[in-house]
C-alpha cells in the first residue's frame, strides 16, 4: 500500500480539493482527511489499472508497478485495502464534529468512485478496447473514468468550506471541464511526451489501438480541444464568485504539464 501511495505523482486530486477550500475562504487543514482518502482511491485504481488483466503496464511514476514488485495477488489486495481504508479515514469520528457533513462526503466519494463514476468509466473503456469509438463515447468514458474523481475533489472542497448552491454548481462545472482537459493532455503526452518525465512508456495507447482524443481529432485537434475545455473551466470559476487565482492557475497547468 505504502509503496504505491508514497511513490510520488502530482497529487492533483488532493490539490484541487484544498484549492477549492482556499478559493471559498475556508480552512484547508479541515480538508486533509478527505484529500488523503481521495488519493487512496486514486492510487488503488492505478494499482489495478497496471495489472496484466487491465493495461499490463510495468512502470508507474518512474518505478516498477506494484504487481512487478510484490506479485499480482498482493497488488490486488493492496488496491482493495486502499479503497477500503479511504472510507475508514473519511468516516473516522475523530476527524470532525459534523456527522452530517461526514455522511455527505462519504456519499459523494462512493458515488464518484463507483459503478456510475470511475469504475463505470473504466469498465466502458475495457469493453471498448479494439473497437473504434465515436467522440461522444470517448468523452463519456473519460467524464467518468478520469473526470469524476476531479469533480469529487472539488465538490468535497465545497462541502468542507460551506459553498452555496451557485458556487457548488459553477465549481462542479469547472471540475468537469478540467477532468476532460486532464484526459486530453494525457492522450497528447502519450503521443509526444517525454518518457523520463512521464515515468512510463509513451505510445502505449497507439500500440494497443485504443481510441484517444489524438486518434479521433489528430494532434492539433486535441490541442485545440484542450484549450477550449480550459477556457470553459476558467469561465465557470469566474462565475462562481470565489477567490479565483489558484483555481485559474491549476486550469493553466492542464495545458502546460509535461507529466
Amino acid at each position: 500500500m505504502l509503496y504505491s501511495l508514497l511513490a510520488g505523482g502530482k497529487r492533483i486530486r488532493p490539490i484541487f480539493l484544498l484549492a477549492t477550500i482556499d478559493a471559498l475562504g475556508g480552512e484547508t487543514d479541515q480538508g486533509i482527511p478527505a484529500a488523503c482518502a481521495l488519493e487512496m482511491i486514486h492510487t488503488y485504481s492505478l494499482i489495478h489499472d497496471d495489472l496484466p488483466a487491465m493495461d499490463d503496464d510495468d512502470y508507474r511514476r518512474g518505478k516498477l508497478a506494484n504487481h512487478k514488485v510484490f506479485g499480482e495477488a498482493l497488488a490486488i489486495l493492496a488496491g482493495d485495502a486502499l479503497l477500503t481504508h479511504a472510507f475508514y479515514v473519511l468516516s473516522d469520528t475523530a476527524q470532525t464534529s459534523d456527522p452530517e457533513l461526514q455522511l455527505r462526503m462519504i456519499n459523494e466519494l462512493a458515488l464518484r468512485a463507483g459503478p456510475t463514476g470511475m469504475v463505470g468509466g473504466q469498465t466502458a473503456d475495457v469493453l471498448g478496447e479494439g473497437s473504434p469509438m465515436t467522440f461522444e463515447q470517448l468523452a463519456d468514458i473519460h467524464t467518468r473514468k478520469t473526470g469524476d474523481l476531479l469533480v469529487c475533489a472539488v465538490r468535497l472542497g465545497c462541502y468542507v468550506a460551506g459553498a452555496n448552491e451557485v458556487q457548488l454548481a459553477q465549481l462542479t462545472r469547472y471540475a468537469r471541464e478540467i477532468g476532460l482537459a486532464f484526459q486530453i493532455q494525457d492522450d497528447i503526452l502519450d503521443e509526444i511526451g517525454d518518457e523520463q518525465k512521464l515515468g512510463k512508456q509513451v505510445g502505449s495507447d497507439r500500440g494497443k489501438q485504443k481510441s484517444t482524443y489524438v486518434s479521433l481529432l489528430g494532434l492539433q485537434g486535441a490541442q485545440q480541444a484542450l484549450r477550449e475545455h480550459v477556457d470553459l473551466a476558467k469561465q465557470a470559476v469566474r462565475a462562481a464568485g470565489v477567490k479565483p487565482d489558484l483555481l485559474l492557475a491549476l486550469a493553466d497547468f492542464m495545458v502546460s504539464r509535461e507529466c
